[in-house]
């Protein structure tokens, strides 16, 4: 991992002939456009930072898979009409790394059976996207070994109990911050390199703060140089250049922090998983550093339907539409609030044997559990009423949209999977109905928490069995199959899928719906909450 920072010579710049910053331009923004797409490496990313203060002004980061690669990206910027205009002020290098306190030993043990959980938590550590957010903030740090505070004379378990306090704080900052952790011993003149990345900086500033007050910084960590900048698309480097806001929008018109000084109040964690990385291997490939270094770094915590009562209203495109809400409103039926009521929802179809796939959600699930922001996760298999061709669901509840989305990806390796609610269905991915197969404007929706009195199970399969041979005559129907969570029999999950919203709108208007609405009252335990999905 680079962090190049530049200072740009501003006296030169203006003095240069118009037709020259116009070629250094083109020639800046082609090595940016390029760095990000990778294109001179199998994997990494790059991305570009307008830096605030006086000791740079930009900073291109780059993740590739080797130091070769570094060292030919770097002086291939050399090579462009923008590099005569700027100086070196600073770099940075380093690899990126993975715990050595959660899991990692056995990751890197060939003889050892690594958690898929945390196999796959691992590998996003050491293979790690550049996070899509507004503000990025970078610092090297150390582990003390001074006379009174030696953090390398500590005890291992010692020193996985500082960093597992430390991570706790972490976990209270859910969906703010993300980061990437680095290791540069060897490499650098500091041990890791922290890079933050949240749209509001007064997230990184308090999560810091608080930070502070753990014995693993405040006793035994040094700190060196924080520099903070926004992200920029390499399209807006002419903006940049020229003093023009990077927003699009008027100046002041949406980059006023607003750190209140309590240290608590913006959250920060990297997609609800904890920031925190302790020992590792390069990114990419390399040797690899195994788990056997020892950082110490900071932890920084990095749609439904309805068939039986008055439930919550969604689709998989994201959540039930203002125009749905409002119909199902009129209709006397709960479609949920504009945002969402307490929970996220993650949504995916899988062909895989329910028992594969029931081990590999239990393996992300143990890990999942490790963070406040996880409020389940389960499979739902066919139930017996269920269409032959009835796909097993996996459903992953979060407090936070970002937590969410980054379960998606973890979520999105599980074998066979089909689709993911919120996509577009596949051409044959819900089978058909007669001659009509599944395309692309499919519009599916979701019934879930559905959780029926254990006395009236059976009768509620019943009544969905023969809703089911209803919904087989409607226009636009294309199948509808009742699901069952593998832990729990009572918790059913409703998947359907129509032609179009309009044709979904149909059934929820008709007279038969109105019966389950009415039916549902009295057999399920309480109202389905509202999700939206990620």
């Amino acid at each position: 991992m680079l962090h190049d920072f530049r200072t740009v010579d501003w006296d030169a710049w203006r003095e240069a002939p118009a037709r020259r910053r116009e070629r250094a331009l083109a020639d800046g923004v082609a090595y940016l456009e390029a760095a990000e797409a990778v294109a001179d490496a199998d994997s990494g990313g790059s991305t570009s930072v307008a830096v605030l203060g006086h000791e740079a002004d930009l900073c291109f980061i780059h993740l590739r898979p080797t130091l070769s690669d570094l060292n030919a990206l770097e002086r291939r910027f050399e090579r462009t009409e923008l590099a005569a205009f700027t100086e070196h002020s600073d770099s940075y290098v380093s690899v990126t790394e993975a715990s050595g306190y959660g899991g990692a030993n056995d990751y890197f043990d060939p003889d050892a059976e690594a958690d898929p959980g945390m196999k796959r938590y691992i590998e996003s550590r050491l293979h790690p996207d550049i996070p899509d957010a507004d503000y990025v903030s970078f610092y090297p740090m150390d582990k003390r070994r001074d006379s009174e505070y030696n953090w390398y004379d500590l005890p291992f378990d010692e020193r996985a109990e500082h960093m597992s306090s430390h991570g706790d704080i972490g976990k209270t900052y859910a969906g703010k911050v993300r980061q990437i952790i680095s290791g540069s011993a060897g490499l650098d003149d500091h041990e890791w390199g922290v890079t933050l990345f949240a749209d509001d900086p007064a997230d990184i500033k308090d999560l810091l703060y608080e930070m502070r007050f753990d014995p693993s910084s405040s006793k035994f960590a040094e700190f060196g140089r924080f520099r903070i900048g926004r992200q920029f698309e390499p399209a807006k480097l002419g903006a940049y250049m020229a003093g023009d806001s990077l927003t699009g929008e008027p100046s002041g018109a949406t980059d006023s922090p607003h750190a209140t000084g309590t240290g608590r109040e913006h959250g920060g964690e990297a997609d609800g998983f904890p920031h925190g990385d302790e020992s590792g291997r390069p990114h990419g490939g390399g040797h690899g550093h195994g788990s056997g270094h020892d950082d110490g770094t900071h932890d920084h915590g990095d749609g439904s339907h309805d068939h039986g009562g008055d439930h919550a209203h969604g689709d998989d495109a994201g959540g039930a539409p203002d125009g749905v809400r409002s119909e199902l409103e009129d209709l006397g039926v709960y479609a949920g609030k504009p945002h969402g009521e307490d929970v996220h929802a993650v949504v995916l179809y899988s062909a895989a044997d329910p028992d594969e796939l029931f081990s590999e959600v239990d393996g992300l699930r143990t890990n999942f559990d490790h963070y406040d922001t996880h409020v389940m996760t389960a499979v739902y298999e066919p139930t017996e009423v269920a269409s032959e061709d009835a796909e097993t669901a996996v459903a992953s509840l979060w407090e936070t949209e970002s937590a969410a989305e980054t379960a998606a990806g973890f979520l999105a390796d599980l074998p066979e999977v089909v689709r993911q609610a919120g996509d577009r269905a596949p051409a044959g991915a819900d089978g058909e109905r007669g001659d009509r197969p599944a395309n692309d404007d499919s519009w599916g929706t979701m019934g879930m928490f559905y959780t029926v009195k254990p006395d009236y199970r059976t009768d509620f399969v019943d009544t969905f069995a023969d809703v089911g041979e209803a919904l087989s005559g409607m226009d636009g129907h294309r199948k509808t199959d009742l699901l069952a969570n593998r832990e729990d029999e009572n918790d059913m999950f409703i998947a359907s899928r129509w032609d179009s919203r309009e044709d979904a709108m149909a059934f929820f208007r008709s007279d038969d719906f109105a019966e389950t609405v009415e039916y549902g009252r009295d057999v399920l335990e309480e109202r389905p909450r509202h999700v939206f999905l990620a």
